[in-house]
Formats: C-alpha cells, sequence, structure tokens
C-alpha cells in the first residue's frame, strides 16, 4: 500500500500539486480542470454531440435554439456538434504530433549528445534551420507538400501532425541533447564506459531515463501550441474539409463575414473553445515548470515558513 502511495505521489501532476501553495495551486488546478474537461469533450464527443461532424441541414445561420443549441453555420452545420467533435480532432492531432516529435527528438537528441562529432554539428544545424523559420509558416508550407492543403478526416490529421511534428522535433531535440552531453561527463555513465558497456545500452539504461525527465513539462507546452498552428492552418485554409471533420480554425474562419451581419454564434463557441484549451494547457505547463524550478520551490517554502511564525507570534501575543 505504502509502495502504491509512493509510486502516486512521484506522478508528474500529482508531485507538483502536492508542492504548490496558494495562487500556484490555483492556477494548476484551473489548468487540470480545463485539461480534464478538453480531454473529457474528445472523448466523449460521440456520446455529447446530438449530430455528426458532417451532418448539415436546410436551416442555415439558425440562432440559438432548441433543436440547435448553439445555432447552425452558413453552410447548415449544427455549431454546437462541430465544437465537440473539433475537441476530438484537436486531440487526435495533438497526440499524433507530440507522439512523433519525442520519438524522433529524443533519438536525435540522444545521438547528436553521446556520439558528437561531425553527426552533432549536422544535427545542430539542421535543427537551427528549422527552428529559425515562424512555426505556422512551417507548417503550412509541410500541409501543402503533404496534401496540397486540403485533405479528409484520417489523411488531415496525419498532414497536420506531421506538419506540427517538424515544428517540434528541434525543441526536444535540444532539450534532450544538452542533457545528454551533461550526462555524459557524470561518474556514472564514466563507470558504465569503464566496466565495458556498449554506447547502445549507455544510452538506453543510464542516459535516457534521467535526460527525459523533462519532458512532461515540454509536453504540456507543446499541446497548447499544436492546437493554435491547427487552429492557424484550419483558419487560413490548410485544414481538413468540413464534410470529413470538425475544426475550429475552419469553422473561425467562414465565420467572419458572419459576425458583420450580426450572426454572433458561429464564431463566438469555437474560438471560446479555442481559448479555453489552450489557456487550461498553458496554466498546466506553466505550472508545472514554475514548481519544478527549485529556486521558486525555495521562495514559496520561506514565504510558507514566514506566514507560520507570524502566526504563531500572534498566538504567543495573544
Amino acid at each position: 500500500m505504502e509502495t502504491k502511495k509512493s509510486l502516486l505521489s512521484r506522478l508528474p501532476i500529482v508531485a507538483q500539486l502536492k508542492k504548490s501553495v496558494g495562487l500556484q495551486r490555483g492556477m494548476l488546478i484551473a489548468g487540470i480542470a480545463m485539461t480534464l474537461l478538453f480531454l473529457l469533450t474528445a472523448a466523449l464527443a460521440p456520446l455529447l454531440a446530438p449530430y455528426g461532424a458532417s451532418e448539415r441541414f436546410n436551416e442555415t445561420q439558425a440562432p440559438p435554439s432548441s433543436v440547435h443549441i448553439w445555432g447552425t453555420t452558413a453552410g447548415g452545420y449544427d455549431v454546437f456538434s462541430r465544437t465537440i467533435w473539433g475537441a476530438q480532432t484537436a486531440f487526435l492531432v495533438i497526440v499524433v504530433a507530440v507522439a512523433l516529435s519525442i520519438f524522433l527528438g529524443v533519438i536525435l537528441g540522444l545521438l547528436s549528445g553521446y556520439i558528437g562529432g561531425w553527426l552533432d554539428r549536422i544535427l545542430v544545424v539542421v535543427a537551427d534551420a528549422i527552428y529559425a523559420f515562424p512555426t505556422l509558416l512551417l507548417a503550412m508550407v509541410m500541409s501543402i507538400a503533404i496534401s496540397q492543403g486540403r485533405s479528409d478526416m484520417w489523411s488531415g490529421i496525419f498532414s497536420a501532425a506531421i506538419s506540427i511534428t517538424v515544428v517540434f522535433i528541434p525543441q526536444y531535440f535540444r532539450v534532450i541533447r544538452a542533457e545528454t552531453i551533461r550526462l555524459k561527463a557524470e561518474p556514472f555513465v564514466e563507470s558504465a564506459i569503464v566496466v565495458g558497456a556498449s554506447s547502445v545500452r549507455i544510452m538506453a539504461r543510464h542516459i535516457y531515463k534521467n535526460a527525459t525527465r523533462t519532458l512532461p513539462l515540454i509536453f504540456t507546452l507543446n499541446a497548447s501550441e499544436a492546437i493554435l498552428t491547427l487552429a492557424g492552418l484550419g483558419f487560413l485554409g490548410f485544414g481538413i474539409e468540413p464534410s470529413a471533420a470538425a475544426e475550429w480554425g475552419y469553422d473561425l474562419n467562414h465565420a467572419q463575414s458572419d459576425a458583420t451581419s450580426g450572426i454572433w454564434w458561429t464564431g463566438v463557441f469555437p474560438g471560446a473553445a479555442i481559448v479555453l484549451t489552450v489557456l487550461g494547457l498553458t496554466l498546466l505547463g506553466e505550472s508545472m515548470n514554475d514548481l519544478n524550478d527549485p529556486r521558486l520551490r525555495g521562495r514559496k517554502r520561506a514565504a510558507k515558513k514566514a506566514r507560520g511564525n507570524k502566526k504563531q507570534e500572534e498566538l504567543v501575543e495573544a
């Protein structure tokens, strides 16, 4: 039982929640709540959405009513259903994009940091060249190259995910490479080299586990950036076809002309979904990042101790 409790307390979000105090705890809880809402909406989309993502109706631009609680778009789509299904599309893109980014970024970072030499120089130059491009511009170029900018549901999800993957790989590569270079000089790695362990075994058994501790933090921050990149692609017309799947950026694009006519419901709800999801993931990622900084934790403990001492003094005086 104690082992289970200790394992639970070491989980990324649980560990940060135990360390947090005051405003930081409030931000972390708010981030967790909004992120859970997004995940539950994506998982339960078939149960929550009354209609299909590509189901069309004769009532176009109809205001919110008992039949269509968030109204309909100019194309006859139900706004509530498309917003719900859009969460599932965003979740699938995030999972594929970040999983591919982590896989490739970690492998390249380990090889570059441990082997060094000409391989390290080439990979660093390529990563810096990719990193120099604006995120959305690079994603647009990759989307056009992969699917000519338009596609059905699964090919659209994978093309958007691969576009975002190319942008994120240098971030994981830089972090893992820097950690690998630092760990390579540690005594336990030098001991493994002395006893004759192979390079593959050293990277897999000794360096990998220690170099990837910060990945959960980067994952949460990149997830919010992935949603913004996906929405940007859809807004600029490089996303998924509306007849194939729901996508928040595409819906926002087609809501622009509605706004000038006083038709607010076609843009407010998908826009709010993007804002709340990105805000939740950002609060979660930033809070975890702050709580993993020993200097910030030290300041919080000092402040907490000072408050405790002040309370004690007040009790003594009373």
